[in-house]
């Protein structure tokens, strides 16, 4: 144990590299606040610990009596008085034992659903910016292995702890109070015993690690190759074989590590049981020449006996206790870590709920950076022996480049600091807008800012003379519609995808909202109509119907402001969605990422982007005047459509 600046630390040796483990006081203090809601269940805990401990001790004396007195004096009495006691006791035991469990579980299952709650509460807080630079596999990590390893921890880890430290010391003052010798002479073989579960223990921690690192990077690939993308990819590019054989090399390093480890696992507790052995042994040679020199009884030995199979257990347990510990404390680091990120994205202290919304949008030196922010980003984790710690799905066994890591071609895009750079403009009620440019030119990041999936890194948004960020966020959700290019369905039935939008919505309402969006017809027609699952990501249907949905959802909605990206890139029936589009925006004020020409025939203003700036605005015939990027957009994206016209 050390002082340092920063409090008091618990450093303890041996995990599999070598390194320091620590805990700090204030880490275990925030754990122990979560427990503080179940402090009763725990002093219960604490007791029924007490209670076992102390019946476990009662059994080796009952043999004690029985050899020693009952049978050598003929009481048949007492005789039939220390069988009941041995048939009561495990019995009560036992008893105690279920209610301990069930107290256990109470705070174990409490914690976890505390510290989950807590966790997901925040993540739902945090901004688009964390998303994107979060890989989902370790979201899923902290809400499932970490937040179970906290739960662990506290129902299983210190619950042993405890248990085993009052059992050997409890099991100690008996011996010692029986007989010092022979309690000492059952201690010298615990260097030995320490010595063993070190050595070997240390070696089937690393064959542990080293199977949980294959088995990661089996799963891994089981991930990535068997759902619908993986699986299409593979076929498409006909490495099934290549696949199989990949997956042959990595199962098979898992099996050969999972039959050393049973090896070394044999070995490591036959040695502990040789170790075990050896102490008996002294301790019934010993204790027997004393029986035979009338220093001693029988039946005191026959307990010592007993005492030892007690006290070496969890002295053995005891061992790798500080290890096993400071492991579990780092399931809660990885917890509160998530839960002390900051929130970029949060409400302002008097920040306001909207009310009858006109639909005034106006940008005011509008600037925005993709800076990484690491307070606000998630530490990099590797979890000895979890099944979590793959970078590199396939290319592990690539060699790496300069630098030690995988050499890739430089992308070819806009790349430039400001994503957006003193954007200025003016859109007014029920107008519609359209966003035009080059890829890369800024446009889906400026429909970002309006629903404050991030904010300005200067300037500010006004929504009818407010700043957005004035206003509270589930107000503002709710007075803005967005449909994506990529739409998202849950892997659930229509209707339930369609609720998102508006819970209390009804069944007319539903239909409805259909009917705008011209999907109504389609989904009538299916077998399960409305209650017909979409599948995975929405896989089941096509592109143009998942659009078509996604725009019944914004119409459930009712949104004040509709932000959409017109893509058509996948569409089945571009004129039925640019029928449902022009329905959703009537009355609406709309910012659109147009790709048609119709819409951009529509538009009351057109604002033409170039890295990340405008560098045009006005109607069609306007910017076609200038001669400017526009019109060369015009005659190269839209040539086609054009001539169709």
């Amino acid at each position: 144990m050390f002082h340092g600046g920063g409090g008091w630390w618990v450093y303890v040796w041996g995990d599999e590299e070598g390194k320091k483990k620590r805990v700090s006081w204030a880490l275990l203090r925030r754990v122990l606040a979560y427990a503080r809601p179940y402090r009763g269940h725990i002093a219960l805990l604490l007791a029924t610990i007490l209670v076992t401990t102390g019946l476990g001790l009662l059994t080796p004396l009952i043999f004690r009596d029985l050899i020693d007195h009952a049978l050598p004096d003929g009481d048949a009495a007492r005789l039939n008085l220390l069988a009941v006691g041995l048939v009561a006791i495990p019995v009560i035991s036992g008893l105690v034992r279920v209610f301990q469990r069930k107290l256990n579980a109470t705070i174990g299952e409490g914690v976890i659903y505390d510290l989950r709650v807590s966790l997901f509460e925040h993540i739902q807080h945090m901004s688009i910016r964390f998303f994107t630079n979060t890989k989902t596999g370790e979201l899923m990590s902290r809400l499932n292995n970490d937040v179970v390893g906290a739960q662990r921890a506290i129902s299983s880890t210190i619950v042993d702890i405890i248990t085993n430290i009052v059992t050997v010391i409890a099991t100690l003052a008996v011996m010692l109070a029986l007989e010092w010798r022979l309690t000492l002479l059952g201690v010298l073989v615990l260097p030995l015993f320490i010595l063993a579960a070190r050595r070997l223990g240390s070696q089937l921690r690393e064959i542990a690690r080293r199977q949980m690192e294959y088995n990661a990077q089996m799963n891994a690939m089981m991930n990535e190759t068997l759902n619908i993308s993986g699986a299409l990819l593979v076929k498409l590019f006909g490495r099934g074989r290549m696949e199989v054989q990949r997956f042959e090399d990595r199962a098979g390093k898992v099996r050969d590590t999972g039959v050393a480890q049973a090896i070394l696992g044999t070995q490591f507790f036959m040695l502990i049981g040789l170790v075990s052995v050896i102490g008996t042994a002294l301790v019934y040679w010993v204790g027997g020449h004393l029986v035979l020199g009338g220093l001693f009884t029988i039946g005191t030995i026959v307990a010592f006996g007993s005492y030892l199979t007690q006290l070496y257990g969890p002295l053995q347990a005891l061992t790798n206790a500080p290890v096993d510990f400071a492991t579990s404390m780092v399931s809660f680091e990885r917890v509160f870590e998530v839960i002390d990120l900051p929130l970029e994205i949060n409400d302002r202290p008097g920040a306001v709920a909207l009310d009858g919304v006109r639909g005034e949008l106006v940008f005011d030196h509008v600037s925005f950076k993709y800076e990484l922010r690491p307070e606000t980003l998630l530490s990099d984790v590797e979890r000895v022996g979890r099944m979590d710690n793959v970078r590199a799905v396939f290319s592990g066994d690539m060699k790496p480049g300069n630098g030690g890591r995988l050499e890739r071609a430089p992308a070819v895009s806009q790349a430039r600091e400001l994503a957006l750079h003193d954007v200025s403009f003016e859109i007014q009620p029920g107008q519609l807008v359209a966003l035009v440019g080059p890829s890369g030119a800024g446009k889906t990041t400026l429909t970002y800012l309006i629903p404050r999936l991030y904010d300005p890194t200067e300037g500010r948004i006004l929504l009818d003379g407010r700043d957005l960020r004035d206003i509270q966020l589930e107000s503002l959700a709710a007075q803005i519609g967005m449909v994506t290019q990529e739409t998202h369905l849950f892997h659930d039935t229509i209707h339930t995808n369609l609720l998102y939008a508006r819970l209390d919505a009804t069944q007319a309402e539903i239909e409805a909202a259909c009917r705008a969006a011209n999907i109504h017809d389609f989904i009538a027609g299916l077998p399960d109509g409305y209650d017909t699952i979409v599948g995975e990501r929405g896989y089941r249907l096509s592109g143009g119907e998942k659009q078509r949905l996604a725009i019944a959802r914004v119409v459930l909605k009712d949104p004040r402001i509709l932000v959409l990206d017109e893509a058509t890139s996948h569409l089945d029936s571009q004129s039925e969605v640019q029928d449902a589009l022009k329905t959703v925006m009537a009355g609406r004020t709309s910012i659109v990422i147009a790709h048609r020409l119709s819409t951009i025939l529509a538009a009351d203003l057109i604002l033409v982007l170039d890295r990340g700036g405008i560098v045009e605005r006005g109607t069609h015939a306007e910017l076609l005047e200038q001669e400017g990027l526009y019109a060369q957009l015009y005659e190269t994206q839209f040539k086609r459509e054009r001539e169709a016209v």
